[in-house]
């Protein structure tokens, strides 16, 4: 919910950050955006509220760190409030659905809602693989479902099963539809789309970081003309972040990193590596130095993550070593540094790796370990970010005597 405003790619001065009271919003929403100490829309609220709050359909190209998720739910929570049903729907029947990529970040979304929506009589929900079905099933069959939240996969499954029917949805959001076009959920997306009203009789908003042909060809297939805004990333990684970009040898990275964060205990920082294999090799060799560190990454089962999730926001776990996957659901407030013990293959991964910190206003640092194995990731990043890098030696030296990891 804190993310950090961007000026749009077309026309980054001609905006006006407008402020939340300036849209009529029911009073309920109102008060628990005052509860949350939100006053000014981030630059795609202000562009895509406008025409969202007016039912139009929604094509925006956002990543993680925009201030999206609000954009939307405020949508659909305004849409519930001013235009409740008529009689009762049937147990299992949402008006709004979200379709996420991931379990963290659907668990985000559902989470954020649970906030916004705390004045409303809403019900709101995420289903999700990973976790006990049963409870999800009690939990549908127990009391009315406004807002459901769903991977695509354990969605279906209910789908399937005719526990959850999609013929009454009024709202239908789309989330990094690039992500699920990489992870091989269209197929599914698809499925659970012709399960809903056809677009002519619902609102659409559909979200991705980036809108190659593929993605433009599904945003056109399941929208109606819609109004399209576009934040770019390289502000985000510009404006309020700090980047650092340390040569180091690749056997030096693990001591590296365990000198900098005894000697300069940085808050809360989260650490990329780019498979799983390296965060639990990483974890452990951090232990060994007696350094409080847990794993965020796809084969962790899905209650651990959730307790990592809750020890990295209360403090208690400073640190947190992921992978890119695992690290697209983690929406936690104040992280000081992002440091990536490796560079990212893809360069819209290191925006989005970076962009977990200097957040709503408040200044971040990243710092990049850059070795002989990953370097050649680097002109591609610098091309994405349309700035050069400047590699320096690191600001704190490794202790000859540290083991190698």
């Amino acid at each position: 919910m804190t993310e950090t405003p961007t000026p749009t790619e077309d026309a980054p001065e001609a905006i006006t950050l407008l402020k939340f009271e300036e849209f009529a919003l029911p009073e309920p929403i109102l008060r628990a955006i005052v509860d949350l100490g939100f006053e000014q829309c981030t630059p795609i609220q202000s562009v895509s509220l406008p025409s969202s709050l007016a039912d139009y359909d929604v094509t925006g190209q956002a990543q993680t760190g925009t201030g999206k998720t609000a954009a939307f739910l405020l949508t659909i929570l305004t849409r519930l409030w001013e235009e409740p049903e008529a009689e009762r729907l049937p147990l299992g029947t949402p008006r709004a659905l979200v379709l996420a990529p991931t379990r963290e970040l659907a668990l985000q979304i559902e989470s954020d809602a649970q906030e916004l929506a705390k004045y409303m009589d809403i019900g709101v929900l995420a289903v999700v693989g990973g976790m006990d079905f049963q409870k999800q099933l009690d939990r549908i069959e127990a009391k009315p479902i406004h807002l459901l939240v769903g991977t695509p996969g354990r969605l279906l499954d209910f789908v399937n099963r005719r526990k959850i029917k999609l013929g009454s949805v009024d709202v239908l959001v789309i989330d990094e539809a690039d992500r699920m076009l990489d992870m091989g959920f269209i197929p599914d997306v698809r499925r659970i789309v012709y399960q809903t009203p056809h677009k002519r009789k619902r609102q659409t908003l559909f979200f991705s970081a980036t809108f190659n042909d593929d993605v433009m060809r599904l945003a056109n297939s399941w929208t109606l003309a819609p109004e399209h805004v576009v934040i770019t990333p390289e502000t985000v990684a510009t404006d309020t972040v700090e980047q650092k970009f340390w040569l180091v040898s690749a056997d030096k990275k693990a001591p590296l990193l365990a000198e900098f964060l005894e000697k300069e205990k940085p808050g809360r920082t989260l650490i990329f590596t780019n498979r799983r294999d390296q965060c639990h090799q990483l974890q452990k060799f951090l232990s060994r130095r007696e350094i409080r560190t847990e794993v965020l990454a796809g084969d962790v089962p899905q209650r651990k993550r959730l307790s990592t999730l809750a020890h990295f926001r209360d403090g208690s776990v400073p640190y947190v070593v992921a992978t890119d996957v695992a690290g697209r659901g983690i929406h936690v407030d104040d992280i000081t540094h992002v440091i990536n013990f490796d560079l990212p293959e893809d360069p819209e991964d290191y925006v989005h790796r970076i962009g977990r910190t200097g957040r709503a206003g408040a200044e971040g640092i990243s710092i990049s370990f850059v070795s002989e194995d990953d370097a050649f990731n680097l002109p591609a990043i610098e091309e994405y970010l349309g700035t050069a890098v400047v590699c320096k030696q690191p600001d704190i030296q490794t202790n000859p005597a540290s083991e190698s990891g």
